[in-house]
Protein backbone atom coordinates (compact mmCIF):
# COMPACT_ATOMS: atom_id res chain seq x y z
CA UNK A 1 0.00 0.00 0.00
CA UNK A 2 1.30 3.45 -0.93
CA UNK A 3 0.92 6.86 0.67
CA UNK A 4 -1.22 7.89 -2.33
CA UNK A 5 -3.79 5.26 -1.25
CA UNK A 6 -4.42 6.77 2.19
CA UNK A 7 -3.50 10.46 1.93
CA UNK A 8 -5.95 13.35 1.99
CA UNK A 9 -5.88 14.74 -1.53
CA UNK A 10 -7.87 17.97 -1.43
CA UNK A 11 -5.46 19.77 0.85
CA UNK A 12 -6.37 23.20 2.20
CA UNK A 13 -3.30 25.42 2.14
CA UNK A 14 -2.51 29.02 3.07
CA UNK A 15 0.08 31.55 1.85
CA UNK A 16 2.83 32.66 4.21
CA UNK A 17 1.41 36.18 4.51
CA UNK A 18 -1.77 34.84 6.18
CA UNK A 19 -2.38 36.46 9.57
CA UNK A 20 -1.91 34.09 12.48
CA UNK A 21 -5.42 34.67 13.83
CA UNK A 22 -6.89 33.86 10.38
CA UNK A 23 -4.93 30.61 10.26
CA UNK A 24 -6.17 29.77 13.75
CA UNK A 25 -9.80 30.42 12.77
CA UNK A 26 -9.40 28.24 9.69
CA UNK A 27 -7.95 25.40 11.73
CA UNK A 28 -10.71 25.63 14.32
CA UNK A 29 -13.44 25.70 11.66
CA UNK A 30 -12.10 22.64 9.80
CA UNK A 31 -10.86 20.90 12.97
CA UNK A 32 -7.34 20.75 11.60
CA UNK A 33 -4.18 20.60 13.68
CA UNK A 34 -1.88 21.70 10.87
CA UNK A 35 -1.93 23.66 7.61
CA UNK A 36 0.64 23.51 4.80
CA UNK A 37 1.95 26.92 3.78
CA UNK A 38 2.27 27.30 0.01
CA UNK A 39 3.71 30.22 -1.95
CA UNK A 40 3.67 30.33 -5.76
CA UNK A 41 2.75 26.65 -5.93
CA UNK A 42 5.60 25.48 -3.70
CA UNK A 43 5.59 24.31 -0.10
CA UNK A 44 7.15 26.96 2.12
CA UNK A 45 6.39 25.53 5.54
CA UNK A 46 3.86 24.05 7.91
CA UNK A 47 1.89 25.80 10.63
CA UNK A 48 0.63 23.63 13.47
CA UNK A 49 -1.51 24.01 16.56
CA UNK A 50 1.71 24.00 18.60
CA UNK A 51 3.08 26.87 16.50
CA UNK A 52 -0.08 28.85 17.24
CA UNK A 53 0.05 28.09 20.96
CA UNK A 54 3.65 29.25 21.20
CA UNK A 55 2.75 32.45 19.34
CA UNK A 56 -0.21 33.18 21.61
CA UNK A 57 0.31 35.80 24.34
CA UNK A 58 0.82 34.69 27.93
CA UNK A 59 -1.97 35.13 30.46
CA UNK A 60 0.44 37.39 32.31
CA UNK A 61 0.59 39.93 29.47
CA UNK A 62 -0.19 43.57 30.24
CA UNK A 63 -1.62 44.28 26.78
CA UNK A 64 -5.29 45.08 26.42
CA UNK A 65 -7.56 42.96 24.25
CA UNK A 66 -7.50 45.61 21.51
CA UNK A 67 -3.72 45.79 21.59
CA UNK A 68 -3.46 41.99 21.43
CA UNK A 69 -5.83 41.85 18.47
CA UNK A 70 -3.78 44.47 16.66
CA UNK A 71 -0.50 42.66 17.30
CA UNK A 72 -1.89 39.29 16.23
CA UNK A 73 -3.40 40.84 13.08
CA UNK A 74 0.11 41.93 12.09
CA UNK A 75 1.76 38.59 12.87
CA UNK A 76 1.83 36.23 9.88
CA UNK A 77 2.33 32.49 9.70
CA UNK A 78 5.65 33.07 7.96
CA UNK A 79 7.04 34.22 11.30
CA UNK A 80 5.92 31.17 13.28
CA UNK A 81 5.70 28.29 10.79
CA UNK A 82 7.99 25.28 10.70
CA UNK A 83 10.21 25.72 7.66
CA UNK A 84 12.14 22.46 7.61
CA UNK A 85 9.20 20.26 6.67
CA UNK A 86 9.61 16.50 6.31
CA UNK A 87 7.86 15.36 3.13
CA UNK A 88 7.38 12.20 1.08
CA UNK A 89 6.46 11.47 -2.56
CA UNK A 90 3.13 9.73 -3.26
CA UNK A 91 4.79 6.44 -4.26
CA UNK A 92 6.28 6.00 -0.77
CA UNK A 93 5.04 2.84 0.93
CA UNK A 94 3.01 3.32 4.11
CA UNK A 95 5.66 1.39 6.03
CA UNK A 96 8.37 3.78 4.86
CA UNK A 97 6.18 6.81 5.60
CA UNK A 98 5.40 5.59 9.12
CA UNK A 99 9.09 4.98 9.79
CA UNK A 100 9.99 8.45 8.47
CA UNK A 101 7.34 10.09 10.65
CA UNK A 102 8.53 8.20 13.74
CA UNK A 103 12.20 8.90 13.08
CA UNK A 104 11.56 12.62 12.69
CA UNK A 105 8.93 12.74 15.46
CA UNK A 106 6.32 14.44 13.30
CA UNK A 107 2.56 13.96 13.20
CA UNK A 108 2.08 14.53 9.48
CA UNK A 109 3.87 14.30 6.17
CA UNK A 110 2.97 16.60 3.26
CA UNK A 111 3.04 14.59 0.04
CA UNK A 112 4.92 16.24 -2.82
CA UNK A 113 4.89 15.38 -6.51
CA UNK A 114 8.01 17.23 -7.54
CA UNK A 115 7.58 20.59 -5.82
CA UNK A 116 3.77 20.52 -5.84
CA UNK A 117 1.79 19.41 -2.79
CA UNK A 118 -0.68 16.71 -3.84
CA UNK A 119 -1.74 15.42 -0.45
CA UNK A 120 -1.02 15.07 3.22
CA UNK A 121 -0.82 11.97 5.40
CA UNK A 122 -1.13 12.04 9.18
CA UNK A 123 -0.69 9.58 12.03
CA UNK A 124 -4.50 9.35 12.15
CA UNK A 125 -4.46 8.02 8.58
CA UNK A 126 -2.10 5.23 9.66
CA UNK A 127 -4.43 4.33 12.53
CA UNK A 128 -7.84 4.64 10.86
CA UNK A 129 -7.01 3.32 7.40
CA UNK A 130 -4.41 0.68 8.19
CA UNK A 131 -4.33 -0.36 11.84
CA UNK A 132 -8.09 -0.29 12.40
CA UNK A 133 -8.93 -2.64 9.49
CA UNK A 134 -5.99 -4.88 10.39
CA UNK A 135 -7.16 -5.28 13.99
CA UNK A 136 -10.88 -5.11 13.21
CA UNK A 137 -11.37 -2.06 15.41
CA UNK A 138 -14.92 -0.75 15.10
CA UNK A 139 -16.15 -3.88 13.30
CA UNK A 140 -18.49 -6.61 14.43
CA UNK A 141 -17.26 -10.07 15.38
CA UNK A 142 -14.86 -11.46 17.94
CA UNK A 143 -11.10 -11.71 18.15
CA UNK A 144 -9.06 -14.50 19.65
CA UNK A 145 -5.37 -14.68 20.43
CA UNK A 146 -3.49 -17.96 20.11
CA UNK A 147 -0.40 -17.78 22.27
CA UNK A 148 2.89 -18.72 20.65
CA UNK A 149 1.27 -19.63 17.32
CA UNK A 150 2.78 -16.82 15.26
CA UNK A 151 5.24 -18.90 13.22
CA UNK A 152 4.12 -20.18 9.78
CA UNK A 153 3.70 -23.84 10.75
CA UNK A 154 1.56 -23.11 13.80
CA UNK A 155 -0.43 -20.45 11.94
CA UNK A 156 -1.26 -23.01 9.27
CA UNK A 157 -2.57 -25.43 11.92
CA UNK A 158 -4.76 -22.74 13.48
CA UNK A 159 -6.11 -21.60 10.12
CA UNK A 160 -6.94 -25.19 9.21
CA UNK A 161 -9.11 -25.48 12.34
CA UNK A 162 -10.84 -22.21 11.47
CA UNK A 163 -11.41 -23.37 7.89
CA UNK A 164 -13.07 -26.58 9.03
CA UNK A 165 -15.31 -24.63 11.44
CA UNK A 166 -16.88 -22.69 8.53
CA UNK A 167 -16.41 -19.42 10.44
CA UNK A 168 -15.52 -16.46 8.24
CA UNK A 169 -12.06 -15.08 8.98
CA UNK A 170 -12.08 -11.29 8.59
CA UNK A 171 -8.38 -10.64 9.26
CA UNK A 172 -5.38 -12.01 11.11
CA UNK A 173 -1.93 -10.85 12.17
CA UNK A 174 1.05 -11.89 14.26
CA UNK A 175 2.53 -9.88 17.14
CA UNK A 176 5.54 -10.31 19.35
CA UNK A 177 4.31 -11.68 22.67
CA UNK A 178 4.65 -9.44 25.72
CA UNK A 179 5.11 -12.54 27.88
CA UNK A 180 7.64 -14.57 25.90
CA UNK A 181 9.97 -14.47 22.89
CA UNK A 182 7.39 -16.15 20.70
CA UNK A 183 4.89 -14.49 18.38
CA UNK A 184 1.18 -14.65 19.16
CA UNK A 185 -1.44 -15.16 16.45
CA UNK A 186 -4.48 -12.85 16.51
CA UNK A 187 -7.59 -13.65 14.46
CA UNK A 188 -10.68 -11.50 13.87
CA UNK A 189 -13.67 -13.76 13.29
CA UNK A 190 -17.06 -12.86 11.84
CA UNK A 191 -19.06 -14.49 14.61
CA UNK A 192 -20.21 -13.74 18.13
CA UNK A 193 -19.97 -17.37 19.25
CA UNK A 194 -16.30 -18.30 19.49
CA UNK A 195 -16.66 -20.86 22.29
CA UNK A 196 -16.76 -23.98 20.04
CA UNK A 197 -13.75 -22.82 18.01
CA UNK A 198 -11.75 -21.99 21.12
CA UNK A 199 -12.47 -25.49 22.47
CA UNK A 200 -11.34 -27.08 19.20
CA UNK A 201 -8.09 -25.13 19.29
CA UNK A 202 -7.49 -25.98 22.94
CA UNK A 203 -8.10 -29.65 22.11
CA UNK A 204 -5.27 -29.29 19.58
CA UNK A 205 -2.99 -28.12 22.37
CA UNK A 206 -3.15 -24.37 21.75
CA UNK A 207 -3.46 -21.75 24.47
CA UNK A 208 -6.35 -19.53 23.37
CA UNK A 209 -7.92 -16.40 24.84
CA UNK A 210 -10.58 -13.99 23.73
CA UNK A 211 -9.04 -10.64 22.85
CA UNK A 212 -11.51 -8.08 24.14
CA UNK A 213 -12.17 -5.01 22.03
CA UNK A 214 -14.99 -2.53 21.65
CA UNK A 215 -16.93 -2.10 18.43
Amino acid sequence: MLVSDIMTKNVITIPSDTAVFEAEQLMVFHRFERLPVVDKGKLSGLVTKDNLLRASPSNATTFSRGELYYLLSKLTVKEIMTKDVVTVPPDTTVEQAAAIAQKNKVGCLPVLQGSKIVGIVTTNDFFYQILNPLLGIGEAGKRIIVRGAGDPEEMYKVLDVVRKSDIELKSFCSFKSMESRENDFVLHLNTENITPLMKQLKDKGFTVEERIHTT
